[in-house]
């Protein structure tokens, strides 16, 4: 992702990002255009958020998809590919940000991979109710989850091909078969 815009304030990219039709993040006053993703990144997304919704429907939690933008207390502002909500939602900036998301997803893409493992896992874990953060390849069969044990600890997991993910926070599994579904690499 390429810096649009120096130096703005936050009410400043709220403003923007209203009237925009592109999804923006926002970190320490800088605005970054997100592009959009290949056939298999939209595939998977879409397949894990069919799947999340078809097994949350009776439970108190609830998948979102990326038109739902994460506020951290940090100060980043992004559109997780996925983020669920347990219990009520916290909204801020007229209900268009999260602030308690319990699970956040992003589909891993080559240019966005990098900082998706680093930084930006970095930023998510400043978020007191996030309670799993999972990471799903867009090129292979290939899905990475940290859980958090406790503040500050997180405990990984590599899932690869007809493996089960157990979201511990959701009480539910999810099939790597389902995520990959009709995905050709």
């Amino acid at each position: 992702m390429q810096s649009i815009k120096q130096a703005i304030s936050r009410d400043d990219y709220l403003a923007l990002e209203a009237k925009s039709d592109v999804k923006h993040e926002f970190y320490q006053g800088e605005i970054f255009a997100m592009t959009g993703g290949t056939f298999n990144h939209a595939l998977i997304a879409g397949n894990i958020l069919r799947h999340l919704a078809n097994m949350l429907s009776k439970k108190p939690c609830q998948p979102m998809n990326s038109d739902m933008r994460v506020s951290t207390p940090n100060g980043l502002d992004t559109y997780p590919d996925i983020s669920v909500y347990c219990g009520k939602p916290e909204l801020a900036d007229n209900d268009r940000s999260l602030l308690n998301p319990t699970v956040i997803i992003e589909v891993l893409s080559p240019s966005t991979r990098r900082y998706d493992r680093g930084g930006k896992f970095t930023l998510y874990r400043s978020i007191p109710s996030l309670q799993e953060y999972i990471m799903v390849d867009s090129e292979n069969s290939l899905v990475e989850h940290f859980r958090k044990i406790k503040q500050d600890e997180w405990l990984f997991h590599e899932y690869k091909h007809q493996e089960i993910l157990s979201l511990t926070s959701l009480q539910i599994e999810l099939k790597l078969t389902d995520i990959y579904e009709n995905v050709v690499f």
